[in-house]
C-alpha cells in the first residue's frame, strides 16, 4: 500500500498542475486497517456508541464489509456527536466526534490526500500534519527565539474557522488537485452527515 502511495506522491510533485483521476482504489483494506490501528484506543464514542476495542473484536470481517460499502458508494457517514470543552476564558469550544467506521473512512483518505498534498508545505508548517503537533511548533518558536534576533511574536487564531469556511469553496480547492470524482464525492458526504446535538 505505502509503495503505491509513493508512486502517488513522486508523480504528484513531479506534475504540480495533474489532478489525478485514479486515487479511490488507495482506500482498500490495508490502509483501512492502518487508519483504524492509528486511532486512540480510549477515543470517546460518536452517535454509534462503538468503542475501539468493540470494532477489534471481528476487525478482519468488519473491515472487509467497510471496504465493500466504500467501494460500491453504499457507505454513508453517520452525524457527528457534538459536544463541548470548557476553554480558559470561560467559553465553550464545539467539538464534533465522529462515528468510529467513519474515523476508520477518514484515516485512510487522509493517507492518500497527505500523498497529493504534503510536499506542498513549507517546513515550518505543523498545523494537522503527519508526525507534527503544537508541541512540535512551540519548540521550534523556541530555538528561533533563542538563536536569532526576534523583534515580534504574532499569535493569530481565525475563530470558528471549521464551522465558517465555506464548504464549497473547500471542495473547489480540492478539485484544484483531486481529479478522481469518487474521492470528492465521499468527502462530500462527510461535509452533509451532520451533528447531532442532544438528541437533535
Amino acid at each position: 500500500m505505502f509503495q503505491s502511495l509513493d508512486r502517488v506522491r513522486k508523480a504528484a510533485w513531479l506534475r504540480k498542475k495533474e489532478r489525478p483521476t485514479a486515487l479511490f482504489h488507495h482506500i482498500n483494506v490495508d490502509a483501512l486497517r492502518v487508519a483504524f490501528y492509528a486511532l486512540t484506543r480510549k477515543a470517546a464514542p460518536g452517535m454509534d456508541g462503538m468503542t475501539w476495542r468493540d470494532y477489534e473484536a471481528d476487525l478482519e470481517l468488519r473491515l472487509e464489509d467497510l471496504h465493500k460499502r466504500v467501494q460500491r458508494g453504499t457507505y454513508h457517514p453517520q452525524p457527528s456527536r457534538r459536544t463541548f470543552i470548557p476553554r480558559a476564558d470561560g467559553k465553550r469550544r464545539p467539538l464534533a466526534i465522529a462515528a468510529l467506521e467513519d474515523k476508520i473512512v477518514q484515516g485512510a483518505t487522509v493517507m492518500v490526500l497527505d500523498a497529493i498534498y504534503e510536499d506542498n508545505f513549507c517546513g515550518f508548517s505543523y498545523g494537522f500534519r503527519p508526525g507534527r503537533g503544537p508541541h512540535d511548533a512551540l519548540d521550534a518558536l523556541y530555538v528561533a527565539i533563542d538563536r536569532r534576533k526576534v523583534n515580534w511574536i504574532l499569535d493569530a487564531d481565525i475563530r470558528d474557522f471549521f464551522g465558517s469556511v465555506s464548504q464549497e469553496w473547500l471542495v473547489r480547492f480540492l478539485e484544484h488537485r483531486i481529479g478522481d470524482k469518487r474521492i470528492i464525492r465521499l468527502i462530500r458526504k462527510w461535509l452533509k452527515a451532520g451533528i447531532l446535538e442532544e438528541g437533535s
